[in-house]
């Protein structure tokens, strides 16, 4: 007997589920948000013996000061300079440590899986420890202003003072951290950032040498000093407090984008 011929081919199933569409992406502000929280909270259990170190060693170089400085133009960049300082501190040295070691621990792979865009890795981090700086910050202006009888009418400029140079010193502490090949270096760079923050911004811009002012000039910290330090005067220039915060303003863009670069190129390797 010949085998009975083959019959008609079966229909397909229509019954079967269809597969699932993915997840939209994340978009930035949310994704920003949330990086920023979670970030804040790590640094508020971490950070904290840091902030009062930070804030501990600008009360500190401001009263070795008193005995040289009585007042005047030297006495606002002082009070000025370490009031930033602590901003430097914060976010440009702990910054570049922690992108340091989470690039060397593969703490990268964990933020890569994760469907959030790098700008918001990055600026969300920046953010969480530029807002970490803000009361260690107004303790040390407000010390300083006690010590130095400055007026206090003006701290309201710490209001855009802590944001923008915050903003810019910690792009600069992320992209270091993120560029450094090791932790080690990383955390060099943050170091010596921090060094010549408090070098070139505690230290009154008259009395440095010429070429040293110029470098004075490139460091993003001088002019969130110098717009607090206008805020001392009898009539600031409001005018050039603002260019001061423009230059910080354009100078933190800057510096996050290169830092969001940086994130990225160490991301895929």
């Amino acid at each position: 007997m010949t085998p009975a011929a083959a019959g008609p081919a079966a229909a397909p199933r229509t019954d079967l589920p269809s597969a699932a569409p993915l997840a939209p992406a994340a978009r930035l502000l949310p994704a920003l948000a949330a990086v920023y929280r979670a970030q804040l909270s790590r640094a508020r259990v971490a950070r904290i013996p840091l902030l009062f170190v930070a804030t501990f060693q600008s009360v500190g170089i401001m009263v070795l000061m008193r005995g040289v400085v009585d007042g005047g133009d030297a006495a606002r960049a002082v009070v000025a300079g370490s009031s930033v300082l602590v901003v430097a501190f914060v976010a440009l040295n702990l910054l570049a440590q922690y992108f340091g070691q989470l690039r060397a621990s593969g703490g990268l792979d964990h933020y890569a899986t994760l469907p959030v865009p790098p700008a918001a890795v990055v600026l969300g981090a920046a953010a969480a420890y530029a807002s970490f700086t803000a009361p260690g910050t107004v303790v040390t202006a407000v010390t300083g202003c006690l010590l130095f009888q400055l007026p206090m009418a003006n701290l309201w400029v710490l209001i855009a003072v802590i944001p923008l140079a915050g903003a810019a010193l910690a792009g600069l502490g992320a992209a270091l951290g993120l560029l450094a090949p090791r932790p080690e270096l990383a955390t060099l760079c943050g170091q010596l950032g921090m060094s010549a923050a408090l070098l070139l911004g505690v230290l009154p811009a008259a009395r440095l040498p010429a070429p040293i002012s110029y470098a004075r000039d490139l460091l993003p910290s001088t002019y969130g000093v110098e717009a607090l330090a206008r805020g001392f005067d009898a009539r600031p220039d409001w005018l050039a407090v603002l260019a001061d915060l423009g230059v910080c303003a354009a100078v933190g863009v800057l510096s996050l984008a290169v830092a969001t670069w940086a994130y990225r190129r160490a991301a895929v390797r």
